[in-house]
């Protein structure tokens, strides 16, 4: 079956295309061990890419939900607010949301299992501990300067502080599941049982009479992580000791951290990236504008979960190639990430394009008046794709130091873009600023990958795929 459906292929999809889909029908067709490995990614992806489109389905309609509820300027105040909570929950864990997906198929490969078990449970009390004393900060901060914060932040501030730890904990705990290829366990409390339960308890608090602000969006939230987070605690650890016989435990959180560490610039200046227009918008404009363009990223959030689900798919892949010495094999995987990643990403941005407007009037009445904007923003999120998770790709193979250079590089061009062109052009300069910097983002990472690892990720480069380029 699965033989004469890749024949029916070839004899009906013209040559150009079905070479560019051909990595896609190996997910279908697996031939020998190597697209055994290929397909598993593959099959992988899209698993991961079924759950964010289920959650941006959710995702979506709860924003639109709270959106009407709460009104235009409490949604602003809680949209800045969340966004710092993402930003910091990426900083905070130190970087082990990733060096672990380096570090347990090492562990595995080499049968260092005392090691093992202490950096399962190692990276989740370093990072939880480290993003305790950082909301503790905040909330002295908060206190300190509670007269220069605008009134409308400070209870919200105190509140998304609360829920740093336990964010903190689901990052580090996603990176374990992806790991062990547990994709359901990595992404489903994330991304379909936290939005839920946030939509869920703002639902119950409207019937109970609460008042429906952005501080009742921040209770809410507090309640949908720490559940999220403690349920998805217990489910792995029953997983982890099927898997691991208990036995001694080794720590070497020094040498864990001066791996994690580097990772984290990468990760960190990646999550600053995509949330720079908000937080700087936050501070020049007024909260009804920051929830229209809020509203219009949103929107284009089916095409960035293409990009992040091969992401979750092949990380691990990667460092198993690259520190195998299989050089043609790491080319053809890549190869194959950058075509699941890019393709997909077209078609879903064109759908965008044209419904784009009954998507934002959803939102409400004037969040239309970003429709515009989901043109300018889609350069930077094709651009993007046309490399895929090349991030990755360069942290695998213990390149996160240009990478963390090329995403500070950006973000810093980003936030100098974004002070010189809101004040001019409004949300449309916000646009410009981060559709521009995202170009200059993938150009830098192409330079890096070609000039250290000899591989041409662009999609539409022509270098072989059983070999890297000379």
């Amino acid at each position: 079956m699965r033989s004469s459906l890749a024949a029916a292929a070839g004899r009906l999809i013209p040559s150009p295309v079905l070479e560019r889909i051909a990595p896609l029908l190996q997910v279908i067709k697996p031939t020998s061990p190597d697209t055994d490995d290929r397909s598993a990614a593959g099959r992988m992806a899209l698993v991961a890419f079924s759950v964010r489109v289920a959650s941006a389905a959710i995702a979506y309609l709860s924003q639109i939900f709270l959106a009407r509820w709460m009104g235009s300027f409490e949604y602003g105040i809680f949209v800045v607010v969340w966004t710092w909570v993402l930003i910091l929950g990426a900083l905070v864990h130190l970087g082990f949301a990733t060096s672990v997906i380096r570090l347990i198929p090492e562990f595995l490969a080499t049968e260092k299992l005392s090691q093992l078990r202490g950096l399962l449970v190692g990276s989740r009390v370093i990072a939880v501990l480290f993003a305790t004393v950082v909301a503790g900060l905040g909330i002295l901060g908060a206190y300190l300067f509670e007269n220069v914060i605008s009134s409308h932040y400070v209870l919200p501030v105190y509140l998304a502080a609360v829920c740093l730890p336990l964010f903190t904990l689901s990052e580090v705990q996603d990176g374990i599941c992806r790991a062990f290829n547990w994709t359901d366990l990595a992404l489903a409390p994330t991304y379909l049982w936290r939005p839920v339960l946030i939509l869920s308890l703002m639902f119950v608090a409207g019937l109970m009479g609460a008042d429906l602000d952005a501080t009742t969006a921040c209770v809410a939230a507090i309640g949908a992580t720490w559940f999220t987070a403690v349920a998805q605690l217990l489910m792995l650890r029953g997983r982890t000791r099927e898997q691991i016989d208990p036995g001694p435990r080794e720590y070497h959180a020094m040498e864990w951290i001066r791996i994690s560490v580097p990772i984290l610039f990468v990760e960190g200046f990646f999550i600053l990236l995509t949330s720079t227009d908000v937080v700087i918008l936050g501070q020049l404009v007024s909260h009804d504008q920051v929830a229209v363009y809020f509203a219009a990223a949103k929107t284009l959030a089916l095409v960035h979960f293409v990009h992040y689900s091969v992401r979750v798919a092949t990380a691990h892949r990667f460092s198993k190639l690259y520190h195998s010495g299989d050089t043609a094999g790491l080319a053809r995987m890549v190869r194959d990430s950058v075509s699941w990643t890019f393709w997909p990403s077209l078609a879903l941005a064109a759908m965008l394009m044209v419904a784009g407007k009954p998507l934002l009037s959803l939102f409400g009445a004037g969040f239309t008046d970003g429709y515009m904007l989901l043109f300018v923003l889609v350069i930077g999120i094709l651009a993007r794709a046309s490399l895929g998770p090349v991030e990755s790709l360069l942290t695998m193979a213990h390149l996160q130091n240009y990478a963390a250079s090329v995403y500070g590089g950006t973000f810093l061009l980003n936030a100098t873009l974004c002070f010189i062109l809101i004040p001019i052009f409004g949300l449309m300069g916000a646009a410009v600023a981060t559709a521009f910097s995202m170009v200059f983002e993938a150009t830098a990472l192409y330079w890096v990958t070609r000039r250290y690892l000899g591989l041409r990720v662009f999609i539409f480069s022509r270098q072989p795929a059983d070999q890297p380029a000379e």
